[in-house]
């Protein structure tokens, strides 16, 4: 049967169907052309996709560092009472866990940031959407929004470390991210990114940003504030709240609102934290201890040498410091006054700032705040105008005004050099009772130190008269010449070769070639004590005392404890021809006032790293235990408890009992190396308190109860001015003088200069101290005896008769026997010109700039004048 309207296949009917002749033929070719296209299209986008795919997976860093992370932290530096003092950063960092952020900061952070940061997997692709959605409607021809998730963020900044927005770059951020989810927990990312992210200010981190914008820890901050951190991490400059309050402002309240939004805070609470200042602008922003930048500064110095620049500025490191901030403080405040007391005697007064025209009574606020403060000003003094009539100024104090009357004793101070005139710009600094003195930067620096005497653990340093204008700290990197102040080592050498304090050598003229060394008052008092030579710091004597023992034992003496590196052989150097610093002297020193045991100066008690591990720690001195009894009749009587400055470690003393009993103790015993015996070091030390009680150092002393030593130092031509002195439990070196080496001044010796700077100093540290007296060595005996010239008290050795002396040891005319090579005078004997190379100036420091080394400079000790005596 037929289908209707069916017509047979005729090849050549031009009318047959698509199915049907050459166009069916030519339509499966197309098709089949066009499917074999389309499968190798589809297998080369899969190649090349799976290639893109394989590339970018290859290309992504592992997440598994992630799970320690600990980025790069601020080492921070403390006080001996564990006060934050100072940190090194090259970024400012402070870890906390996340189990340490209060919540609102969280809140803060989350709310702006990412708020669906706890449910989605690393990408949110609603806010993906939703950004696309916005950048198409409404956002045209400007930057793209972001949704990057916290997760994002951690990839970018932790991982991926570009800022380029590429396609790649952000493909690769989201399947990292998706990756870091996959590998770390919610918590545990948001601790990363809390504390990695940049905040501004050179804060990394939401701890280092509390601290850097209010001035407190985190869990310390309210609603506003942790919403003013969450407002910088779109743009840590523009949002800035010290730059850009109005900006930052309008940022945190749109922190605020999107917290309410997303329920993490009431409507309420949003609209009263709106109303709290942004930042307190007059609160002080986070720094150092209040003078504590010399201290710190050699604190750094030392921790970047002994763990390199990246550990000690970014390792975390803890470190604990023996400093003393209120020592400090007030060692800084003294020598301050110190210098400004010499300056105002011997410069001064040196004239204005600078002159501004036309000051009237009023009106010249603007003018005066576009002046600029000179170097070296003091936070306590102001820049002030002199206004008409030259007797009152007018200064700013933060927003408001003030006017007073200069001091009297000022007008006249400056009428003699540089009277003032109305427009004068001065620096003052405002009394109480409303007054104003009048204040100029001094030209003169100076150093002092004071440290433990027993540990080595230095409780103040002050290195000169301002950290801010100069970083050279006088106190560790001068090498000056101490002059007599390097006279006790010469006589503890000579108790060290037995020759005891009432010896007699002859204080007569003597010369060595072109030499002809003289005593500070230009006499000579004939055949002399070594109390009383040591006492009045003859020169002479000391140069006959040295040639006796021969340089050699003198240079021993003074490398060992510490003074210098080393010293050519050379007469000179016994009156302190030889370089050192004042850190160095005050560790001589301890070594004589401890009993002859070498102790290093140590600023650092211990150093921890992140975890709180004790990774160094000072070992000033060791103790070890040896069981030891005393007779069964007899008790042990111990030396008195040497009280431990502030914050140390109790040390026990060193104490010798009796012979061996029937009842066994423990008896400690102290391991460091010798300076010298203790008898020997005892010895100097009742010379030197002499020294302070009826000789060159009488005004060092005055107003002090408590048992002190000490010694004066005067360079050649009174460049140098020291006074080194210590109780038993502490010592405190002073020095002044000019950076660039001159005068101070006719008669300007270390006793009245330094010496006074030293007494208000130890007036201070022995304040708060119990009295103690120096411990006499079990086989010491103390004699009065008659000098010569005095009633004295000295300490002699068991073969020693008190107040008895020999001949002289041959000294008694002169040291005709003593050459040219002896003094440095003419020549240097083969020897001593090797140390002499290593050494010009007898400083112990090489030549620089192809300079040749050079005979010693002569120091006069005391006499300070300005030829060669």
């Amino acid at each position: 049967m037929t289908r209707p309207n069916f017509r047979p296949r005729n090849p050549q009917d031009p009318k047959a169907g698509p199915l049907r002749g050459p166009r069916y033929r030519r339509f499966r070719q197309s098709l089949a052309i066009i499917l074999g296209v389309g499968v190798v299209g589809l297998t080369g986008a899969g190649v090349i996709g799976w290639t893109t795919y394989a590339k970018l997976v290859a290309d992504l860093p592992s997440v598994d560092s992630l799970r320690a992370y600990k980025p790069p932290t601020v080492s921070r530096i403390y006080a001996s009472d564990d006060r934050l003092m100072a940190e090194l950063v090259n970024e400012r960092r402070i870890f906390v866990p996340i189990s340490a952020v209060p919540d609102r900061v969280k809140n803060a952070f989350i709310a702006v940031e990412d708020q669906n940061f706890y449910t989605h997997g690393g990408v949110d692709f609603l806010a993906i959407a939703r950004a696309g959605v916005t950048d198409l409607v409404a956002r045209h021809g400007r930057r793209p929004l972001g949704a990057s998730t916290i997760t994002q963020q951690v990839a970018k900044v932790m991982l991926l470390n570009s800022n380029v927005l590429t396609l790649d770059r952000k493909i690769k951020e989201a399947m990292l991210a998706m990756k870091i989810e996959q590998t770390l927990p919610k918590d545990k990312i948001l601790e990363i990114y809390l504390n990695g992210i940049y905040l501004g200010n050179g804060a990394y981190g939401v701890a280092a940003a509390s601290q850097t914008y209010f001035n407190k820890p985190l869990d310390q901050l309210n609603d506003a504030e942790a919403a003013s951190l969450a407002a910088l991490p779109k743009s840590p400059t523009n949002y800035n709240p010290f730059l850009h309050p109005q900006a930052a402002l309008e940022r945190r309240n749109f922190v605020l609102s999107r917290m309410e939004a997303v329920g993490f805070i009431s409507a309420d609470l949003e609209q009263q934290e709106k109303q709290e200042p942004l930042v307190p602008q007059k609160k002080e922003r986070f720094g150092p201890l209040p003078e504590s930048e010399w201290f710190g500064s050699e604190v750094r110095r030392q921790l970047i040498a002994q763990y390199g620049n990246d550990r000690a500025l970014q390792g975390g490191l803890e470190v604990h410091t023996s400093l003393d901030q209120n020592l400090q403080l007030a060692s800084t405040r003294i020598l301050r006054e110190g210098l400004m007391a010499y300056d105002r005697a011997h410069g001064g007064w040196r004239g204005p700032v600078t002159h501004l025209n036309d000051i009237q009574n009023d009106g010249w606020e603007a003018a005066l705040q576009g002046t600029k403060a000179p170097g070296g000003m003091l936070r306590s003094w102001r820049l002030a105008v002199v206004l008409p009539g030259a007797t009152h100024v007018g200064w700013m104090e933060e927003d408001s005004t003030h006017t007073s009357a200069l001091i009297g004793a000022d007008l006249a101070w400056a009428r003699r050099m540089h009277p003032l005139r109305a427009g004068d710009v001065v620096m003052i600094e405002p009394q109480e009772g409303g007054s104003a003195a009048l204040r100029q930067v001094p030209r003169v620096e100076g150093a002092a130190v004071t440290m433990d005497v027993r540990t080595g653990r230095v409780l103040s340093l002050v290195g000169g008269w301002s950290f801010h204008d100069s970083q050279f700290n006088r106190a560790t990197q001068a090498l000056r010449q101490p002059g007599s102040s390097f006279k006790p080592f010469v006589y503890l050498a000579a108790m060290e070769a037995g020759i005891s304090p009432s010896e007699k050598f002859d204080d007569s003229p003597v010369s060595y070639g072109d030499w002809h060394p003289r005593n500070y008052e230009h006499d000579n008092w004939g055949p002399t004590t070594l109390h009383d030579a040591l006492r009045e710091s003859r020169n002479l004597v000391t140069i006959r005392v040295a040639a006796h023992l021969g340089m050699k034992a003198v240079a021993d003496t003074a490398i060992r404890a510490g003074l210098v590196d080393q010293m050519p052989h050379v007469l000179p150097a016994a009156l302190g021809a030889v370089e050192t610093t004042v850190l160095r002297e005050a560790g001589a020193y301890a070594a004589i006032a401890n009993g002859g045991h070498i102790v290093t100066p140590s600023l650092v008690d211990d150093v921890q790293d992140p975890d709180g591990t004790v990774i160094w720690q000072s070992k000033n001195y060791t103790l070890g235990t040896v069981m030891q009894a005393p007779p069964a009749s007899s008790s042990a009587v111990p030396s008195p408890t040497i009280a431990p400055a502030s914050g140390a470690p109790a040390v026990p003393p060193v104490t010798a009992l009796p012979v061996p009993g029937s009842v066994q103790v423990p008896l400690l015993t102290d391991g460091r190396p010798t300076l010298a015996s203790e008898d020997s070091a005892f010895q100097i030390v009742t010379m030197m308190r002499d020294v302070i009680a009826n000789g060159t150092g009488r005004m060092a002393g005055s107003g002090i109860d408590s048992p002190i030593a000490g010694k004066t130092g005067t360079s050649q031509d009174f460049h140098d001015a020291w006074f080194a002195g210590f109780s038993p439990d502490i010592v405190t070196v002073v020095w002044v003088g000019f950076d660039t080496p001159e005068t101070l001044g006719k008669n300007e010796d270390g006793g009245r200069i330094a010496g006074p700077i030293w007494n208000r100093i130890m007036k201070v540290a022995l304040a708060d101290r119990p009295k103690l007296d120096f411990r006499v060595p079990a086989d010491i005996t103390l004699a009065r005896y008659d000098t010569g010239r005095i009633s004295a008290v000295d300490g002699f050795k068991p073969d020693q008769i008190p107040g008895a002396s020999v001949a002289l040891h041959g000294f008694g005319a002169g040291t005709e026997a003593l050459t040219a090579a002896d003094t440095g005078a003419d020549t240097i004997s083969d020897s001593e010109a090797d140390m002499a190379q290593a050494a010009p100036s007898a400083s112990g420091v090489a030549p620089t700039n192809g300079q040749s080394a050079q005979k010693p400079a002569v120091s006069d000790g005391d006499i300070g004048v300005g030829g060669l005596y």
